[in-house]
């Protein structure tokens, strides 16, 4: 036998109110993880900084975690279906192109696949940013504050 609604709505309130947050927190996570990465790619492109590598994977790997975790917390918060499953995917098509990258297209032509990177980097962390922003709206749209 299913709860009574108002019994359901004050189950599922404290929940929608953890996903807020935690969405409200990531967000701005986001932003940081991506632009220290974007800079430290840059580093790299002009031959610099070339032992901040492990940093740039590191926080790579986190921005795929965050990914996922979105995901997650987007399904359970019933944001578009579409959008959280592009979102997962694309948290597993980072890693195997930033770690495949190094042997793809080499020489002349391996600029192309470093543009690619940066492209694959910059739509993660827009998909982030946005599937972050629709959680939080979900939880605004039912009173929760994020």
């Amino acid at each position: 036998m299913s709860p009574p609604e108002g019994r359901r709505a004050a189950v599922a309130s404290p929940t929608l109110a953890f996903m807020t947050r935690f969405a409200a927190i990531t967000q701005p996570l986001i932003g940081i993880i991506g632009l220290t990465m974007v800079t430290l790619g840059l580093l790299f492109w002009t031959g610099n900084a070339l032992t901040l590598i492990p940093l740039h994977m590191l926080l790579g790997l986190l921005l795929v975690l965050i990914l996922w975790s979105l995901a997650v917390v987007g399904a359970v918060a019933g944001v578009n279906p579409v959008h959280v499953g592009v979102t997962a995917l694309w948290g597993f098509l980072m890693p195997v192109l930033g770690l495949a990258q190094g042997a793809l297209l080499p020489g002349d032509a391996h600029p192309v696949i470093q543009v690619l990177h940066l492209l694959v980097g910059l739509a993660g962390i827009a998909l982030a940013g946005s599937l972050a922003a629709r959680i939080r709206r979900r939880g605004d749209r039912h009173g929760e504050i994020g």
